[in-house]
């Protein structure tokens, strides 16, 4: 989503320059052109601000389900260690007795 601050920035800055050489009519209607493009700018914000929180939010999604997944991976992987050991040590034993 680009942001385009800069350009109602200097829109803004724009028609307040252009306020000293206009009637006072025209001073208004500069006014409120620069008040609906201030007004525009924080919608644009919040609207940044609401999507950069719902990204934040299904990346943390992401990571919860990665490190479920990480969870899962790593009893596995304990688990077939402990029946390799349990394995090894039967074998150990008959090893022994057969001595």
């Amino acid at each position: 989503m680009r942001i385009r601050i800069p350009a109602a920035a200097v829109a803004i800055a724009a028609l307040s320059l252009g306020m000293a050489a206009c009637t006072e009519a025209e001073q208004d209607e500069v006014q409120a052109d620069a008040n609906e493009a201030a007004a525009e700018t924080g919608q644009t914000l919040e609207q940044a601000g609401d999507a950069l929180g719902e990204e934040a939010a299904q990346v943390g999604s992401a990571i919860a389900a990665g490190a479920g997944e990480v969870a899962q991976e790593v009893d596995q992987a304990t688990d077939d260690l402990a029946r390799d050991a349990e394995a090894q040590k039967a074998e150990t034993a008959r090893e022994e007795r057969a001595e």
